[in-house]
């Protein structure tokens, strides 16, 4: 168990246990407070209105000393007589409370035979009621009962009383007996709960990010293999998290294959030119008379490295994001204007016709230079794999509703295996068909990030009837 797993357990521990604490803190408070007031509380039970009407009439008929003896006598209901001055009549001692709440409920109409109000022979009035708590607690021989008005204890249920409830109480459940135990239970019982609960859930967060670390530990040490699956139905952040990290691992060992693979592509690239250039060089000292046909030799294959570093460097600044589209703006017509103009001069040589088709007068936002690479690289690829005698189109046109531009390269030549259709846009990608044609399979590269830089999209399909057809899509200027 890491720190982590540690720091989730205390914290959800401690707000568990702190919300239990608080909750049954806040019961035991309110029960009893609700003890307290039941100990002051008025009974107005029919037994307890009973015993009033009884010491009223004995008060009424017999006057204070018959009261004074008849409440001396009384067991079951010790009925409190206060007069004037706020004194009972047996000198109990009486709550200020209690005797605010006999006050009150004095003149409310519903409460006429349970706070009695009467006067006897000497001219005095006497409050009559019967406190809550002096019915109840015979009910409590074994519990916590509290010592009557008069500071004596509780005394046990006489002959008189026989341990019977009173009618009103009688076929309802048992009155329980309580214990200052019972209001911990729930609080001990919840917080073994939240204890169990916080185990899980510190348990449940700590595990995948433990797994994690230990997939970064893998990673850091070469180990790039997936250890995550994709996220399911019901997955959460931490799973996806986990899946993120399985493609994040997928690209850097895409990226190293792809760096492995270009070294080894370079130095096949270079290692051709320089040994024709090894060869010129021991021609043109083994033969003088032929220095000037080696040193043409020599500055043949100079230009054609020099290419190769330069679309190298070229490629790897876009790759590395160093090439950005700047914000010119690019007429599309003269973009293909210009390039068609150039590709019929270099296709003259082999007697291919350049055609245009589609008008597109519309401008995108980019890079000049970059952008007109891209389609030049495509529509040279496409010069390159025609046949003598060949046509290269060029299709212009707006779509999405004026939202983009398509420019289309068309040739002739013997097209893309199905299977290489993305392929022929990787760094020195050769397909079977045209292993013998000269380049370095650099251009669609390049063509695919620049096109990327700008926003757009560049994809090829074979056309019906031979040939292959370059299709690039890019975003038109918003004004």
């Amino acid at each position: 168990m890491g720190r982590l797993f540690w720091k989730f357990f205390l914290s959800i521990l401690l707000a568990q246990v702190t919300a239990t604490i608080g909750i049954g803190g806040t019961f035991w408070l309110k029960e009893r407070a609700m003890r307290l007031q039941q100990a002051q509380d008025i009974d107005s039970s029919p037994p307890a209105q009973s015993a009033i009407d009884a010491a009223a009439a004995t008060l009424q008929f017999g006057g204070a000393d018959a009261l004074r003896q008849f409440l001396d006598q009384m067991q079951r209901h010790r009925v409190m007589a206060v007069d004037e001055s706020g004194h009972d009549i047996l000198q109990r001692e009486v709550k200020a409370a209690l005797l605010l709440q006999a006050r009150h409920l004095l003149g409310q109409p519903d409460k006429q035979r349970v706070v009695r109000e009467v006067s006897a022979a000497d001219g005095h009035r006497y409050l009559l009621f019967l406190p809550f708590s002096e019915h109840f607690r015979r009910f409590f021989p074994g519990g916590m009962v509290p010592p009557l008005a008069d500071g004596k204890p509780n005394p046990a249920p006489g002959p008189a009383y026989d341990g019977a409830r009173p009618p009103a109480m009688r076929g309802l459940p048992p009155v329980p007996i309580y214990s200052p135990f019972r209001s911990v239970i729930p609080i001990v019982g919840a917080t073994l709960a939240s204890l169990l609960f916080a185990f899980l859930l510190a348990w449940y967060f700590s595990r995948p990010i433990r797994e994690l670390r230990q997939a970064f530990e893998a990673a850091s040490g070469g180990d790039l293999a997936p250890r995550f699956g994709p996220p399911g139905k019901h997955s959460d952040e931490l799973q996806a998290l986990g899946y993120d990290f399985d493609r994040m691992t997928g690209r850097l060992r895409s990226l190293m294959d792809g760096q492995t693979r270009l070294l080894h592509d370079v130095s096949h690239e270079l290692r051709s030119p320089l040994a024709r250039l090894q060869a010129a060089i021991g021609l043109a000292h083994q033969q003088p008379d032929k220095m000037a046909a080696s040193m043409e030799r020599i500055e043949r294959e100079s230009v054609r490295m020099d290419k190769l570093v330069g679309e190298l460097l070229t490629l790897s600044r876009l790759e590395a994001g160093a090439l950005h589209a700047m914000g010119e703006d690019i007429s599309i017509a003269d973009l293909i204007d210009e390039i068609s103009g150039d590709a019929r001069f270099e296709a003259a040589s082999r007697t291919i016709a350049i055609g245009v088709a589609g008008e597109a007068d519309v401008t995108v936002a980019g890079h000049a230079d970059l952008l007109g690479r891209a389609v030049e690289n495509v529509v040279r690829n496409a010069i390159k794999h025609s046949p003598e005698g060949g046509a290269v189109e060029l299709e212009v046109g707006v779509q999405d509703h004026g939202q983009s531009v398509r420019i289309a390269v068309l040739d002739r030549g013997p097209g893309v295996a199905q299977a290489d259709l993305k392929a022929i846009f990787q760094p020195f990608f050769r397909a079977a068909n045209t292993e013998k044609t000269e380049g370095h399979g650099l251009g669609l590269a390049i063509a695919r990030h620049v096109v990327q830089v700008h926003r757009g999209t560049i994809s090829a399909h074979n056309r019906d009837g031979g040939g292959l057809c370059v299709e690039i899509l890019l975003p038109l200027k918003q004004d």
